[in-house]
């Protein structure tokens, strides 16, 4: 395994990550709608299971409110990453969207589910697309990333 290659997908990642939390924000301003508390809640049960102490409640508050953004980007990397152990030099666009797109989707709604922040059982279709359209974007920017950084296979790189 080339070290590069991890690094780029870690890059991808990052830069999914953006994408993701870009779309987010607007989605906000767009709908006017509230902040997600599950990157906090996620955090916080996170904090939890380790046994790690965020401080008395005002600090502990805060620190949920970093560390779920930070959780978020460290899947996205993550993802990137481990995209890049499976990926060749270059992948098919929307082979790539989906699988990055869709893993980080599933880890992510996975995670908050199996620690009892939310239940996708109960979400609506603007729930649902309100999950999806960040997680496509993410998919989108990561695999558009993921390509141009690697080199075509007929340069034998």
């Amino acid at each position: 395994m080339n070290g590069a290659k991890l690094v780029d997908g870690a890059i991808a990642g990052a830069v999914g990550s953006a994408a993701l939390n870009m779309v987010s924000y607007l989605d906000m301003v767009l709908r006017a709608r509230p902040a997600s508390s599950t990157p906090e809640e996620t955090a916080g049960r996170v904090a939890g299971i380790a046994h790690l102490d965020l401080g008395p409640e005002d600090r502990a508050a805060n620190r949920r409110s970093g560390l779920g953004p930070l959780l978020g980007y460290g899947m996205g990397i993550a993802a990137g990453a481990a995209f890049a152990l499976l990926a060749g030099r270059r992948t098919a666009g929307p082979v790539a969207v989906a699988l990055l797109g869709g893993s980080v989707m599933a880890m992510s709604d996975g995670s908050m589910t199996a620690l009892g922040v939310t239940d996708p059982r109960r979400w609506s279709r603007t729930d649902w697309l309100s999950d999806l359209v960040p997680h496509l974007a993410y998919g989108i920017t990561a695999a558009a990333t993921w390509n141009r950084l690697r080199p075509p296979s007929s340069r034998g790189c």
